[in-house]
């Protein structure tokens, strides 16, 4: 079959198959590397409705053929990645058609930078706040239930994910959102394909609710799964779908439109940063600061201060007034350091409020709380002055990876997360196989909810690479397990997470995710191969070996 002229006849958006078209969609910002058939740009959802309709009714002759939504393409973890269709919908589907008083409602297509400049002109703000936010689209956001710095005190996207317009299986567009028990039983009424889903999945969800609770990662964030146990709630009876589309890499459904709802955000915060000389505190320097609510809760390892102190001048460049003002105004850590040496973990609490003041009573009662730890602590001065740590925990790695020639960068441990007051414990563990191999990494995170982001550096030209990408994979993430945590607490599963869920969640809970797989695409026309039926031998297999430095 000539795929991209069958698709031509009926498909009135860009249809491209060249192949530097088809290598720059072969890559998104994970390890591999999965060359497509074709991209396209859909026009409008009809464009959509007719693409689902094709493969559905092409399915049975061509069992490869399938469909995979991409847009911003920054996922960590092949989400995106497909040999088939890759349909990419910030071309044409990135509309802001409305902005009340508390909500928005957006295609899928629209990056988060321009939706939040709309938004924040009316002092609303979708604050789950990704690291990848400026490069970021919200469907993507919705597709791996997207998390960031305010997540701490906000939540997740899912929280503010009010209904959802989706494409099933049929070709059809559905809208989903929060039900009453009375309007569910109405739905699982009507015939068709989307009563069906509610009858299968209410009983699904209903039947299995304890053993969904049971199986549920008690940490809090997770990505990891579908997210059956948010699905149904006993005491008030409500049913929400939305809460199962979300974070579900689009193996599901097509996600065409998205009501979000937003926040007003507060005007002003104050950083107070506290330096911990080794782990014997952690837990109780989070215990206490976590009491005064702080927006986000941060942090970075010595490996992370290390790079940044290193590589002082282009940190320079990224702030204002060169390096004679960044020398100076690390005066205060120089003397930290030369007194009581180089801390092993730099933790970043920021507090917001409505004025500065309450801002900084709210910081400078934090740093009191600490009193008695025999603690370095400092609440930075607006601007510059806390700019600079904010710049070290999300440039670092960036300085790292532009500098260190012929490796490049591994996220597959990149996003584990456990209790915060497991942390004193689960850390030294954690770097202990770290370093029990050749690879370079940096330690940075959420320490308020107890998420780390590890992003080794590796040769792989070095043989052994696969091997390290196993047997790292598989320790930590029994490390992870033994602690009680999740192997993704924001970034997702995609093609490297997915193959260890039936291990993380338990052969019975996996089941139901194949379940729930199987009654919304039967047919495996929705990104397959991830969250259920994904293989570690396949995503081995397309491992991306190309240094960032070299020439593709």
């Amino acid at each position: 079959m000539d795929l991209v002229a069958k698709i031509r006849e009926f498909f009135r958006g860009e249809v491209i198959d060249s192949e530097m078209d088809l290598e720059k969609y072969s890559r998104d910002a994970s390890l591999f590397k999965i060359k497509p058939q074709v991209v396209v740009f859909p026009k409008d959802v009809e464009d959509i409705k007719n693409l689902v309709k094709f493969v559905a009714r092409n399915k049975p002759e061509n069992p490869n053929l399938s469909l995979t939504v991409r847009s911003g393409g920054t996922d960590m973890t092949g989400g995106p990645l497909s040999e088939s269709i890759v349909v990419d919908v910030s071309r044409y589907l990135n509309r802001l058609k409305e902005i009340g008083s508390d909500y928005a409602v957006v295609e899928p297509g629209l990056f988060y930078r321009d939706f939040e400049k709309e938004t924040l002109k009316k002092n609303l703000l979708l604050p789950s706040y990704p690291a990848s936010r400026e490069i970021c689209t919200v469907g993507g956001m919705v597709a791996n239930n997207a998390g960031g710095e305010k997540t701490l005190a906000y939540g997740k996207t899912i929280d503010y994910v009010a209904e959802l317009n989706v494409i099933l299986r049929d070709g059809n567009e559905y809208e989903f959102k929060a039900l009453s028990e009375a309007e569910l039983e109405e739905k699982k009424k009507i015939s068709g394909i989307e009563g069906e889903i509610y009858a299968q999945m209410s009983d699904l969800v209903i039947n299995n609710y304890d053993l969904l609770q049971k199986a549920r990662p008690k940490v809090s964030k997770n990505s990891s799964g579908y997210y059956l146990w948010d699905v149904y709630n006993p005491h008030t009876k409500n049913f929400n779908l939305t809460k199962l589309f979300t974070g579900s890499q689009g193996t599901l459904s097509i996600v065409t439109q998205i009501k979000f709802r937003l926040i007003c955000p507060q005007k002003h915060r104050r950083l107070l940063v506290v330096f911990l000389k080794d782990m014997s505190h952690l837990a109780e320097v989070i215990r206490r600061i976590l009491e005064f609510r702080p927006e986000s809760f941060e942090s970075y390892d010595d490996h992370t201060f290390k790079v940044a102190l290193k590589f002082l001048p282009e940190l320079a460049k990224k702030l204002r007034g060169g390096l004679v003002r960044l020398m100076f105004n690390f005066l205060h850590e120089f003397w930290i350091i030369f007194m009581h040496g180089l801390p092993k973990l730099i933790l970043l609490a920021e507090f917001s409020g409505e004025t500065e003041t309450t801002a900084y009573q709210k910081a400078l009662a934090a740093e009191k709380s600490l009193a008695g730890l025999n603690l370095n602590t400092k609440i930075s001065l607006p601007g510059y002055d806390t700019e600079k740590y904010w710049l070290m925990r999300r440039e670092s790695f960036n300085f790292l990876r532009e500098k260190i020639k012929n490796l490049r960068t591994a996220p597959f441990i990149d996003d584990i997360i456990v209790q915060p007051k497991r942390l004193p414990e689960f850390l030294p563990q954690l770097y202990s196989i770290l370093d029990g191999y050749p690879i370079i990494y940096t330690v940075a995170g959420h320490v308020g909810d107890g998420n780390f982001h590890i992003i080794p550096l590796m040769d792989f030209a070095n043989p052994k690479s696969k091997d390290y990408v196993i047997q790292i994979s598989r320790k930590v993430y029994d490390l992870v397990i033994k602690f009680g945590g999740s192997i993704s607490a924001e970034h997702n599963d995609g093609l490297i997470r997915g193959p260890y869920l039936k291990q993380f969640f338990g052969a019975e809970v996996y089941g139901l995710f194949e379940q729930t797989k199987k009654i919304f695409d039967p047919e495996n026309i929705f990104n397959p191969g991830k969250k259920v039926g994904a293989r570690l031998e396949y995503a081995l297999d397309h491992l991306d070996y190309i240094a960032p430095n070299k020439k593709v």
